[in-house]
């Protein structure tokens, strides 16, 4: 598995094909966007220069892991050579099932297909593909250069072997992997969501204020961030998607995503992808600003 395709190369891609290129793989990039292949490559190599700021790489380490990079614009043409597959692209299933169709059906015939996919059923992933045995859920945590769990995902089929090797190769990268198995929100989600989903709701009956239910979060419980500004980094429609995705699984109404949460992401207030969630986003500003509709107490 020296050769390794990334589908998406959006946050998550870019990310995981950073690691890849630094532990010595030979990643193909795959995205049919351009724009978005041409800017993926940029944060690769400002994250690098940061490493080597921090005295993490050498200098001389960053144009080599970036020769090992390469944009490739189709599917088929990415994947043909590689032994692991990750799909990286937006999480909604019915865009994953058309992808792991694809790869399927143009990939080696011993090639590892994963999902970086944080809370979808990696069984109904497999079963859009005739080696649902050779699938697997690879959720890297965001930044991915930075953070070091990889929560590792068993399908119904998922054999041992796969997840052996899957496990040895992410510890390969330096990261930890955790295996865990294949029910609704995994581990990470299936506890994160809720917290940042009661953390709205909060917000939502004017309990406290955006800034007092953060600093609560992160004094009393030792958080790095509060609830809504890692929902904010996370990506409210991401989080609206997954708490869909925990409601729609276990039938229960405790899922239920805040009516906060969900006018926010049909008013296009995403986070930081768009430039205001809870917090207003600004280039180079390391300063946290609370968004206008949250300066005031807040009641829906």
């Amino acid at each position: 598995m020296n050769n390794i395709a990334v589908i998406g190369a959006g946050t998550m891609g870019n990310g995981i094909a950073h690691v890849f290129a630094q532990a010595g793989f030979t990643v193909q990039l795959v995205d049919l966007n351009a724009n978005q292949l041409e800017k993926a490559l940029a944060t690769i190599t400002k994250n690098l220069e940061r490493q080597v700021q921090k005295n993490i790489l050498p200098a001389n380490a960053v144009a080599d892991i970036l020769k090992r990079i390469h944009p490739v614009h189709q599917i088929k043409e990415g994947i043909t050579e590689a032994g692991l597959i990750i799909e990286a692209a937006t999480e909604n299933e019915s865009v994953k099932l058309r992808i792991f169709h694809e790869l399927d059906e143009n990939a080696l015939p011993d090639a590892i297909l994963a999902s970086n996919t944080s809370s979808i059923s990696i069984t109904k992933i497999a079963a859009a593909t005739r080696r649902p045995s050779q699938v697997i859920g690879m959720h890297f945590m965001n930044p991915v250069p930075l953070m070091k769990l990889v929560e590792v995902i068993n399908g119904y089929a998922t054999s041992p072997v796969v997840t052996d090797k899957i496990t040895a190769l992410t510890r390969q990268l330096g990261k930890t992997p955790c295996l865990v198995n294949d029910y609704p929100g995994f581990i990470s989600n299936r506890i994160l969501m809720p917290m940042i989903n009661e953390a709205i709701i909060s917000l939502q009956e004017g309990v406290a204020s955006v800034e007092v239910i953060d600093t609560i979060m992160k004094l009393g419980m030792a958080h790095p961030m509060g609830p809504l500004q890692l929902a904010d980094f996370i990506g409210l429609d991401t989080c609206l998607a997954i708490l869909k995705v925990l409601q729609e699984g276990f039938g229960n109404p405790k899922y239920a995503p805040a009516a906060l949460l969900v006018n926010m992401v049909a008013a296009g207030n995403l986070g930081v992808k768009s430039g205001a969630g809870f917090y207003t986003y600004s280039s180079g500003s390391k300063e946290l600003v609370v968004s206008e509709n949250f300066k005031k107490p807040f009641k829906a």
